[in-house]
């Protein structure tokens, strides 16, 4: 990149550091996710709810699922 080109684009210089921050987190999000300690922890405290009868079979196998979607990365699959 030139000195002229760097200078016209020098203005949009914190819009491409906010797009690069947006996809920094996003990558980590994705990686958290899609974690299997975390998609372990969240089947084992699913199963210990249903046997303490906190949930249903249903809630389980649901709750299963969706660990099992956010491992594969299908979208609409990404909860807190």
């Amino acid at each position: 990149m030139g000195v002229f080109s760097s200078i016209l684009l020098w203005p949009l210089a914190p819009v491409r550091g906010v797009v690069s921050l947006g996809e920094v987190i996003q990558r980590r999000i994705e990686e958290e996710l899609r974690d299997p300690i975390r998609a372990r922890n969240d089947l084992e405290a699913a199963e210990q709810a249903y046997r303490e009868r906190e949930i249903s079979a249903d809630e389980l196998a649901r709750t299963e699922q969706d660990v099992l979607d956010r491992m594969r990365g299908l979208p609409g699959t990404e909860k807190g």
